[in-house]
C-alpha cells in the first residue's frame, strides 16, 4: 500500500493518491473522516491491469484526517500512514496528515 502526496502551489490542496495491492479484491475503497465514514460517499479505486487498485482525492492541506480501506468488506489500515489513532470500537484507523 502506498500514499502519494502532490501539494498544488495555486491553491490549499493537496492531491492524495492511494495505491492498494489487491489482485483478488472485487472492491476496494477508502472511508475517513473526509467523507464522514460514509460509504455512498467513499472514494472508490480502480482496478488496475496488474492487479492493483488506485484512486486520487483533493483534501485541504493544513489538516489531518483519518481513514480506512474497504476491502471487499473488510477494514484494513495503510502501513504507510502518517499516524495511527484509536477508534471508538477499540481498533486503529490510518491518520493522514498534510
Amino acid at each position: 500500500m502506498a500514499i502519494t502526496k502532490q501539494y498544488l502551489k495555486s491553491k490549499p490542496i493537496c492531491k492524495v493518491t492511494f495505491t492498494v495491492p489487491a489482485e483478488d479484491a472485487k472492491r476496494v475503497s477508502v472511508l475517513g473522516t473526509f467523507n464522514e465514514w460514509d460509504e455512498k460517499k467513499a472514494l472508490e479505486l480502480k482496478k488496475l491491469k496488474n492487479g492493483t487498485f488506485k484512486g486520487t482525492m483533493n483534501l485541504e492541506k493544513d489538516n489531518s484526517y483519518e481513514f480506512r480501506y474497504l476491502i471487499d468488506g473488510t477494514f484494513t489500515n495503510d502501513e504507510g500512514a502518517d499516524d495511527y489513532k484509536v477508534n471508538e470500537f477499540g481498533g486503529e484507523n490510518a491518520v493522514l496528515n498534510l
